[in-house]
């Protein structure tokens, strides 16, 4: 991007001059981000969204829309949607998609944690932001990205790749495709039948986790992009992933990959700030939940791979495979613990 185009867009939304700083955010993986700061020193976040991704940019904004005014309390810092001249959440510029949005300031991200401290606030946060959208009625929720989370379209997702994917990689996954085939027998013990449906936030990695800078205190949760129904399990599963484990989702050494069980508990007692928010048929779930996302995200890291990476960013070729066989190891660790995250759930919650 050019300062050039970058004033362009900010003109739309009624952003006018050409003082402005922008610095690149590269820590996402599907959406380009910039930090914008003006000449009085505001900052804006500016995103361009990868409609390669969602399909359904207005579905997506007025999920985002109908959930923000809800999702404003003492203990949780409001984002705000800075509108165009029209007055609309968005603005399409040369056939992409933007939006540009409030910065929190003192505010920063964790990719992974050894802080228990840091731990438990993920926990409070996520329960806080499941409290808050529990009284919204679910029916005006649309899904931005259809099946995001079910097992049976991403496992005939991963068998098609598979089944079109080139031998030489198909020769390379070979273990990681054992181990896929593994993993989905033994989630299909887990039952949707008997769970209430809520608004889930879908990606609660804790780098989508605003934390203060000053005080560890988290602040409120950010991408909002798959803001759409699903299972609490969802959120504490893609949670305990990135929270209980120290190491990054492309780790390569799998002896950095940990279930730290100290983390863990931290993150179940910030969960239990927010008391009578689950029922016991969520409870009892969430222990394979915590087994199913992160496989999930493997699966699908394993899919795009196989797919010659058209879903995720990589920064080399091989990445996504990393990816899933990190994430793959996660989750056997995981399984391993499941008794004692079932225990302390029950006990704690």
């Amino acid at each position: 991007m050019t300062q050039h185009q970058i004033t362009s867009i900010l003109k739309a939304f009624d952003l006018t001059g050409d003082q402005f700083q922008y610095t690149p955010l590269t820590a996402g993986l599907i959406n380009d981000t910039f930090l914008v700061t003006d000449v009085e020193n505001r900052q804006f976040i500016l995103q361009k969204i990868n409609e390669n991704v969602f399909k359904n940019v207005d579905v997506l904004m007025r999920n985002i829309g109908l959930a923000l005014p809800h999702l404003s309390a003492p203990d949780y810092a409001t984002i705000t949607f800075i509108n165009n001249n029209n007055g609309e959440n968005y603005i399409k510029h040369n056939g992409a998609f933007w939006r540009m949005m409030t910065f929190i300031p003192n505010s920063t991200t964790y990719n992974t944690t050894t802080h228990t401290t840091i731990a438990f606030e993920a926990g409070r946060i996520i329960g806080k932001f499941h409290s808050l959208l529990a009284p919204v009625p679910k029916n005006l929720f649309k899904d931005t990205l259809p099946k995001f989370h079910n097992l049976d379209h991403r496992a005939k997702a991963f068998k098609q790749a598979l089944d079109a994917a080139e031998p030489g990689k198909v020769a390379i996954a070979k273990y990681a495709i054992q181990q896929a085939t593994i993993f989905l027998k033994e989630l299909n013990n887990l039952n949707d039948q008997e769970l209430p449906v809520r608004i889930c936030h879908n990606d609660t990695k804790l780098n989508n986790i605003l934390f203060s800078k000053t005080s560890d205190k988290a602040l409120c949760l950010i991408d909002l992009d798959t803001l759409m129904k699903g299972y609490f399990y969802y959120d504490f599963g893609d949670a305990i992933r990135t929270v209980v484990n120290t190491a990054p989702e492309d780790e390569k050494e799998h002896d950095n990959i940990v279930f730290n069980e100290n983390l863990f508990t931290a993150f179940i007692d910030g969960l239990a700030t927010q008391p009578h928010l689950l029922t016991n048929a969520e409870k009892e779930s969430l222990a394979l939940g915590a087994v199913f996302m992160p496989f999930l995200h493997g699966l699908r890291a394993l899919t795009d791979y196989l797919n010659n990476n058209i879903y995720y960013k990589v920064t080399y070729e091989n990445q996504n495979l990393d990816r899933c066989l990190s994430l793959f190891n996660f989750a056997e660790k995981a399984l391993q613990h499941k008794n004692i995250m079932t225990d302390y759930i029950l006990n704690k919650l």
